[in-house]
């Protein structure tokens, strides 16, 4: 990493593997938009309290093992994933939520921070089509206290996601 992007990371508060992704992207102008918070935003609703947004605004990028293959989850942050839907769209026989160690390894990242791309490891990225409801969603940057904004239909592209429906059928 240049001196360069180890400061601008370093002055946004995103992760420096994910300040890089973003240069690789053709998306450095996004690294000034990254803010950091106090507290943390490790949660959707953390996350949608710092920033004042609505809960759904927050992107979750979750890690799920589809037979033991990390699949990364994108959904909004007031929906959960109902992982009978993952199952049958990745045609799985069992999917769970991957263990710790798991999502650190596939991603770079600990959970909490774990941004949509820029990840360690190429992973399989599908992405609920309820984050198209929004014109700016956020999503972490990398630690469990930066979000970025992003519209969700670039988000989608940059993190390479097949747009489904997964989302569990609210009540």
């Amino acid at each position: 990493m240049t001196t360069t992007a180890a400061t601008d990371a370093g002055n946004s508060g995103a992760h420096p593997r994910f300040a890089e992704a973003l240069r690789e992207l053709g998306l450095g102008d996004l690294v000034s938009q990254v803010r950091r918070f106090p507290d943390a935003t490790r949660t959707a609703a953390e996350a949608a309290a710092a920033v004042g947004c609505e809960l759904s605004q927050i992107c979750k990028s979750l890690i799920f093992a589809a037979d033991s293959v990390p699949v990364l989850v994108l959904m909004d942050g007031a929906s959960r994933v109902d992982l009978e839907l993952v199952r049958k769209e990745l045609g799985a026989d069992k999917v769970t939520r991957a263990r710790v160690d798991v999502v650190r390894e596939t991603t770079g990242y600990a959970i909490g921070g774990v941004p949509p791309f820029g990840h360690r490891t190429r992973t399989r990225v599908l992405a609920d089509r309820s984050l198209l409801e929004h014109d700016v969603v956020w999503a972490a940057a990398g630690t469990p206290y930066t979000v970025f904004p992003m519209a969700p239909e670039d988000l989608v592209t940059y993190a390479d996601g097949t747009l489904v429906d997964v989302r569990e059928p609210t009540p």
